[in-house]
């Protein structure tokens, strides 16, 4: 299977001409949706119809971003306010029996609108752990403070996805939550000692099995003072891949952040040349798109054989 080695967001409610020669010539690995693309249940369903028509490809990846709470792009479909990670973190502490089965009805629920939709990749569950200073942009989307709560119930959210065949993507990798700073407008830099890290942040990654995990665009200083976990071979290999020992398909968080400072060719070179199976490019800027499908390579064997296993997940 040949495909390009890059997720790429859409312009709009329809394809262009444009994005249609994109599909049909460059192959793009997969696509994602945000809130600009999605109006009614009837046209995004048209939408991934066409996508996967154009593609010839029943199984063509299709993401979308639906964590409930603040991050929601199906609110023009179904009001998902109220379903934070923050809340059921909460609910899990509070009656362990009643949160399994909430959250059961609420995943259940999730995923039959999106496969009804044509989606088969949600971008959960975010796996950063809740520190004192965590910025706004993580705080309520985190499950809890405690490491061995956020992985329960992350490895509970990765079952229940899988169960009705729908591919999960971990975040952010190896973890947010020391952060202070939004990386869609700055670099973060982590100045935390490694074992903290390990004992705390990276260890909520650790037994959760997800087919796909999404990097973080923050620098680890005690791992590597200069790159991002994005652009660094160093956390890549010896934290990602060794420490916390996931071994899916790895995405870059969106190449467009400010947080990453290469300008938009290097930062996906970087990505990749560092480790990353796939990068991803949310915006949908059609001259942005083609800039980079001129530089992106194929998919590698690791990333084949990996594509095969999420193809098997979603029969």
């Amino acid at each position: 299977m040949i495909r390009k080695s890059i997720i790429i967001g859409l312009s709009g409610t329809k394809l262009t001409n444009q994005e249609i020669n994109i599909l049909k010539k460059e192959k793009p690995w997969g696509v994602i949706l945000f809130s600009r693309n999605i109006k009614n249940i009837k046209q995004v369903r048209s939408l991934t119809w066409n996508i996967r028509k154009i593609i010839n490809d029943k199984k063509y990846p299709i993401l979308i971003d639906e964590e409930g709470g603040s991050v929601s792009r199906l609110n023009k479909i179904i009001n998902f306010d109220l379903f934070s990670q923050d809340f059921f973190g909460k609910l899990f502490i509070k009656n362990k029996r009643k949160f399994y089965n909430y959250y059961k009805i609420y995943i259940d629920q999730v995923s039959d609108i999106l496969k009804n939709l044509g989606i088969n990749i949600n971008t959960v569950p975010v796996l950063d752990v809740r520190r004192k200073n965590t910025h706004k942009i993580i705080f309520n989307r985190s499950y809890s403070s405690n490491p061995s709560i956020v992985s329960k119930i992350g490895m509970t959210c990765i079952d229940l996805y899988n169960r009705n065949k729908i591919a999960t993507v971990i975040k952010h990798i190896p973890g947010h939550g020391l952060s202070t700073y939004d990386s869609h407008k700055e670099l973060p830099i982590i100045f935390g000692k490694k074992n903290d890290l390990i004992n705390k942040d990276f260890k909520a990654f650790k037994k959760c099995n997800s087919l796909f995990a999404m990097t973080a665009h923050i620098v680890y200083s005690d791992f590597d003072p200069i790159y991002t976990a994005t652009h660094s071979k160093n956390v890549i290999k010896k934290v990602i891949r060794k420490t916390i020992g996931f071994d899916g398909i790895l995405i870059s968080d969106d190449i467009s952040m400010k947080a990453l400072k290469y300008g938009l060719v290097r930062n996906a070179t970087r990505a990749l040349d560092a480790g990353c199976n796939l990068v991803l490019h949310c915006n949908g800027n059609i001259k942005e798109i083609k800039q980079l499908m001129k530089i992106v390579p194929s998919i590698d064997k690791f990333t084949q054989k990996k594509t095969a296993q999420f193809r098997k997940l979603i029969e």
